[in-house]
């Protein structure tokens, strides 16, 4: 990211640019910031595609136009596939782009073998957007209400995060919602966060879980009941229900093996306040109890794909059974 900022900077722009990664909030800034920078609204020497399925000549041919009255011709190409599918004529284009061309691509995935993922490294700029950790989310958090002449706690600014997830755009929407609400007031509290903040389906997934392993079988039931009405698919809450367990299964693993909160954090991709929030629950459980839940998941699937029960049905069935005090 630095590296694009020093390109802006001093106006010494690469003639590719490759945008990646599952961090869309960042790299959505980015590409804005390299357009602009680069383009200015100039629409005569801009050109965009988008989805997968791009002509590869069209492309090399647009590119092959000399800019009018400028001194680049901006290309703007989103998700077209080309760094995960064979794009071989493409690949070969990229020792040849000329001095006045910049072409930026925005991915969420590329294979690292590719052919243009190589070519991109060689004659242009590769930048990976991962998601930010604990701290950096805070420190971004925390200038954006000091802007707004607002505090928080940190264990409030822990619930936020709890509801909000931690990517960054639905971050940004909801802080904005929060600093809104809490118009005229300095503080914003857990109650403001729990009022006006939308909790994503993964935290209310969570919370099901949550109820499951604390055997609050008729909470754990409303929820499941209230992601239905929301028209969440049966299989993707089941996919994520399995996902939780086997969280639980690494944390209570890592944990057995001695492993503090910020190792286990570490080694399982989670923020520190998450490990937090899942070593209470593994208690409920052995590491042969979560691996027979984790059979449980899957089972449960393939009775779903063999026709044996409906999709709806498995998963509430599977939630009770989990639920149950007499369950494991």
């Amino acid at each position: 990211m630095k590296s694009i900022i020093e390109d802006i900077k001093n106006k010494d722009f690469k003639r590719v640019y490759l945008l990646y990664g599952e961090e869309t909030y960042l790299k959505i800034q980015f590409r804005d910031k390299l357009c602009h920078a680069l383009n200015q609204e100039d629409t005569m020497n801009y050109s965009e595609f988008e989805g997968k399925g791009q002509n590869e000549g069209q492309i090399i041919d647009l590119a092959e136009t000399m800019p009018f009255f400028s001194d680049h011709r901006l290309i703007l190409l989103q998700d077209t596939g080309f760094f995960k599918n064979k794009a071989d004529r493409m690949a070969d284009y990229m020792a040849e782009l000329p001095d006045y061309i910049c072409m930026i691509f925005v991915e969420s995935e590329v294979d690292k073998r590719s052919r243009m993922y190589k070519a991109g490294r060689k004659y242009g700029r590769t930048v990976e957007f991962v998601s930010q950790d604990e701290k950096t989310l805070a420190r971004w958090v925390l200038g954006t209400l000091k802007r707004e002449n607002k505090k928080i706690t940190k264990s409030d600014l822990d619930l936020f995060f709890t509801v909000t997830g931690t990517d960054m755009g639905n971050i940004e929407r909801e802080l904005e919602k929060l600093i809104c609400y809490t118009m005229g007031r300095d503080v914003i509290t857990d109650k403001d966060i729990k009022t006006i903040c939308t909790a994503q389906i993964t935290n209310q997934i969570f919370d099901m879980v949550r109820a499951v392993t604390a055997k609050q079988q008729k909470k754990a039931l409303d929820l499941y009941y209230d992601l239905l009405s929301l028209k969440e698919s049966p299989m993707k809450i089941l996919a994520l229900i399995a996902r939780e367990f086997h969280m639980m299964l690494q944390v209570k693993g890592l944990q057995l093996e001695g492993s503090d909160i910020h190792t286990i954090a570490e080694r399982t991709g989670l923020r520190d306040f998450v490990v937090r929030k899942y070593l209470p629950m593994t208690r409920s459980y052995s590491m042969e109890q979560l691996r027979a839940a984790m059979d449980d998941c899957i089972t449960t699937e393939t009775d779903v794909k063999t026709g044996r029960l409906s999709d709806a049905m498995s998963v509430e069935l599977l939630i009770i059974r989990f639920s149950s005090k007499k369950s494991y």
